[in-house]
């Protein structure tokens, strides 16, 4: 039996190629994390460096290294759409509240993803939790579910707006 990330004994394993250029570069965020935490002091050398190796093992068994490139034009497009739905969702959402005339519809959608379950879907719904009127609520039979003000409104072409430049910026394997 096999770990996600190690060998049969659950020992963490880095592949010769990009993961150790992915090694190297927890490793070096790690001993930046411990310069600015506590300094560079040269009597703290030896357990700078146990605690940056533990910290470097540990990332890469509970997060294996990644071999999808990501986009930075396409992160920067992902964050104007966030700030633009979530402007223009606020906005409605205030309008409603404020309103009685504008009924609230709310209830339930299930929206089908093609995002694996793990920590793709968990950063999926993650970022469609932060935009007003839409929360995630579970899953059912493979299908998100989510909690709506207003279920007329195009909430699943939204979510799939919304997954579609998630992948393109994050998971373009």
């Amino acid at each position: 039996m096999t770990g996600s990330s190690g060998d049969r004994y659950g020992r963490a394993v880095v592949a010769v190629g990009g993961s150790w250029r992915t090694a190297t570069f927890r490793a070096a965020f790690f001993l930046c994390l411990w310069l600015v935490l506590a300094g560079a002091n040269p009597s703290d050398i030896p357990a700078a460096a146990a605690a940056i190796a533990a910290a470097t093992w540990t990332s890469l068994h509970l997060l294996e290294p990644s071999r999808s490139r990501r986009s930075i034009p396409a992160m920067v497009r992902l964050a104007l759409l966030f700030l633009y739905q979530s402007v223009v969702a606020g906005v409605d959402v205030a309008r409603r509240a404020l309103d009685p005339r504008l009924p609230l519809r709310p209830g339930f959608v299930f929206y089908p993803t093609g995002l694996s379950r793990g920590m793709q879907r968990n950063v999926f719904t993650t970022l469609t939790s932060l935009l007003p009127g839409t929360v995630p609520t579970g899953e059912e039979s493979g299908q998100l579910v989510y909690h709506c003000l207003d279920v007329e409104q195009p909430v699943v072409a939204e979510l799939a707006a919304e997954e579609a430049a998630l992948v393109r910026a994050l998971y373009n394997d």
